[in-house]
């Protein structure tokens, strides 16, 4: 297949060149990220290879399918950002990388929570200018803390395991429980109850409408006073004026964020040489008890390669059989 890939940097490009050996798909690599402008760029093209932050509504697939794609390879768990209606509609197929490597999510996870309450990130920046000072530096022993886990699917349940090798005591939320985390020794209450109880709430859940501001102003009332919130998952989980909010009045003492609502805009991107222009965002780099990551839980070479083969397989298996097993939406479209 003829596969444009949109978003590309230099790691994209090297990881999926060298997972198409097998394959011998030819890829086209193309910077800007996927929109109606840009979607032309993928005229004669039998699939496009998205990333998370692509625009995927219905426009830009009637662009895509009216050029000749069928398959829209994404190169990501989520699909929040896919039209799904819109795809079945055009007969495209819309298939994802389910589990690339829950362990670089869930390791990021605990490095932000580890980073937040020894206060990493500000010793990092006084000892650089000769202050060795231990004033403000103060944290806390993470073994017997109560961490709640929102979400346990792949990514939440390697969370939940590695709290609870820290001694932690662990509350869990899903819709669907999981017996196996159970087994490890974590309980599941109700979500309310998690955030009364839990010092630590970390959120490992898809984006859907329902899930869309999970933690809202109701929700920040809801925690301990000084809570430590972290989300590795998806931006739109949280609410995020109404965390400021929340850091505002010291109900939130610590916060770690990996993803943003609005991070189209600000993410992947270097904009230090013109400033950032989302004021909301350049609110909440103000606290020093934030810390922010680029979307980078993810950034392993482990998971770069996963994501890599996934894809290329996902591609194959639409140009051999008109499915994959990995697809998301309808069932067939009808081989080319």
């Amino acid at each position: 297949m003829r596969v444009a890939v949109f978003s590309t940097k230099g790691y994209d490009r090297e990881f999926l060149t060298a997972a198409n050996a097998p394959h011998g798909h030819e890829l086209t690599f193309f910077e800007p990220r996927l929109g109606l402008l840009t979607a032309p760029l993928a005229h004669g093209h039998d699939a496009v290879c998205a990333f998370v932050n692509d625009t995927l509504d219905a426009p830009v697939l009637e662009a895509l399918a009216a050029g000749g794609t069928r398959l829209i390879a994404l190169r990501s768990a989520g699909f929040n950002h896919v039209d799904l209606v819109a795809a079945d509609r055009l007969g495209l197929v819309v298939a994802r990388v389910p589990a690339y490597s829950p362990n670089a999510v869930a390791e990021h996870t605990v490095a932000l929570i580890l980073a937040l309450d020894r206060k990493l990130h500000r010793a990092h920046a006084r000892v650089r200018e000769g202050n060795f000072s231990l004033e403000g530096l103060l944290g806390f022993d993470l073994c017997e803390q109560t961490a709640g886990v929102v979400g346990t699917g792949q990514i939440g349940r390697v969370v939940a395991r590695i709290l609870l090798g820290f001694g932690c005591r662990v509350l869990c939320y899903d819709p669907t429980p999981d017996p196996a985390v159970e087994a490890m020794g974590a309980a599941y209450v109700a979500l309310d109850d998690l955030l009364s109880q839990a010092g630590i709430v970390t959120l490992h859940c898809p984006l859907t409408p329902r899930t869309r501001h999970l933690i809202d102003a109701r929700a920040v009332s809801l925690m301990r006073d000084g809570v430590m919130l972290i989300n590795t998952s998806r931006g739109g989980l949280v609410d995020t004026r109404a965390v400021i909010a929340g850091l505002k009045s010291g109900k939130i003492g610590h916060l770690g964020l990996d993803v943003y609502e609005e991070e189209e805009a600000l993410f992947f991107e270097d904009l230090s040489a013109g400033g950032i222009q989302d004021d909301v965002f350049a609110r909440l780099l103000t606290f020093p008890n934030v810390i922010v990551t680029g979307h980078q839980a993810f950034f392993t070479r482990e998971a770069l390669a996963r994501i890599a083969e996934t894809t290329l397989a996902n591609v194959t298996a639409v140009e051999r059989t008109g499915t994959s097993p990995n697809r998301v939406g309808g069932d067939r479209i009808k081989r080319a």
